[in-house]
């Protein structure tokens, strides 16, 4: 840690709550970032940490995008450091833009980036970067060298679980989800669900997007509101995703207003389980409709997108994060079942309502 003479400029970034409107976030970031601080300062350890550093949840400084920081000065020098929460949710190019962006300071305060997240795949970009080259092992907590430090938490260094929410962890009896979620270690999946799937930059081509399906599960609190805009080409057979939203904690009237900014008057097609939500959704000037499920719908979807090219924007990353780890069921012996684990497919729901009419057409031929 630096001496408490050297002034710590922090810059706190979340890639889902920075797309919000800048009044929202100016609202909602500083709450939640200052009140996560504060319960921190209770602990010793980061007591320690805090007053080591000289800094305070005053001294923290918001953003609303990556762009935005070109403008953003300290009250006092420059901005030392740089939080990324989620950071399994924000690309590496964005992670690269923030980096360049902490420009000035001296030569004695030397500028760092701390990223928190929950791991997902070893084939995630952060994996590889950081994780990869250490050859870091599961059993590790920590890992120091003059230009990096891990620390690896699980659930048992959370005080704040309830113990219902310790019972969920220690009783999930899925591989994958135990490995990561449980024990707190990246994830390896072998039988994925969906393997036909690659990721480009589709930014120039959006002009020829004409063909689009738009879809969105609602959610809230611990599950997120995700849509996606997507264009459909027939011929070959390919979905491109272009838009995403991942959010947590909207109302309608507010995820009405994003889905107006994303897809203007365009049909998106909602999880049909809440007719209210869509209602409200009509109410606020978006063209809702409710998807049609029926008896093994789920499968006869995944079933449909399998047989499609599916191309994903590389700003696209809860889709792909998705894609990557949406997998099947196994048996006590391990075999595969016909039925996919109930997680990480927020996104891919939303896909499958986006297409439900290109999927009826084809079950009708």
């Amino acid at each position: 840690m630096r001496p408490a003479r050297y002034r710590w400029d922090i810059m706190f970034w979340n890639r889902a709550i920075e797309t919000i409107r800048p009044e929202e976030l100016a609202d909602l970031q500083l709450k939640r970032l200052k009140w996560a601080l504060r319960q921190a300062q209770e602990v010793g350890l980061y007591q320690r940490k805090f007053r080591e550093a000289g800094i305070s949840p005053d001294d923290i400084r918001t953003l609303d995008d990556v762009e935005k920081l070109k403008s953003i000065t300290p009250q006092n020098g420059s901005i030392t450091d740089l939080w990324i929460e989620e950071a399994t949710e924000t690309s590496k190019d964005s992670i690269k833009q923030l980096i360049k962006r902490q420009r000035g300071g001296d030569d004695k305060t030397k500028k760092r980036i701390t990223m928190s997240f929950n791991p997902v795949l070893k084939s995630h970009w952060i994996y590889q970067e950081y994780f990869s080259g250490i050859g870091w092992a599961d059993e590790q907590h920590e890992y120091k060298s003059p230009d990096l430090t891990i620390l690896k938490t699980t659930y048992k260094d959370n005080r704040y679980l309830t113990a219902d929410d310790v019972k969920d962890l220690e009783s999930e009896t899925d591989a994958y989800y135990h490995n990561v979620y449980t024990l707190g270690n990246w994830g390896i999946l072998g039988d994925v669900i969906f393997t036909n799937w690659r990721v480009e930059d589709l930014s120039a081509m959006s002009d020829q997007f004409t063909n689009r399906r738009n879809g969105l599960d609602f959610g809230f609190s611990s599950d997120p509101a995700a849509a996606l805009s997507t264009h459909y080409d027939s011929t070959r057979k390919t979905i491109y995703i272009f838009k995403e939203l991942y959010e947590r904690g909207f109302t309608n009237d507010i995820l009405a207003e994003r889905m107006v900014e994303m897809i203007g008057d365009a049909r998106i097609v909602c999880d049909s389980s809440e007719p209210k939500s869509i209602q409200e959704l009509n109410n606020h000037s978006v063209y809702a409709a409710g998807a049609v499920k029926g008896k093994d719908s789920v499968n006869f979807g995944i079933d449909w997108l399998k047989q499609q090219t599916i191309i994903v924007d590389k700003s696209c990353i809860n889709m792909q994060n998705e894609l990557s780890q949406y997998h099947w069921k196994k048996d006590a012996g391990g075999n595969s079942l016909k039925i996919p684990v109930d997680k990480n497919n927020h996104l891919i729901d939303a896909l499958r309502y986006a297409y439900e009419d290109e999927m009826q057409f084809t079950w009708l031929i």
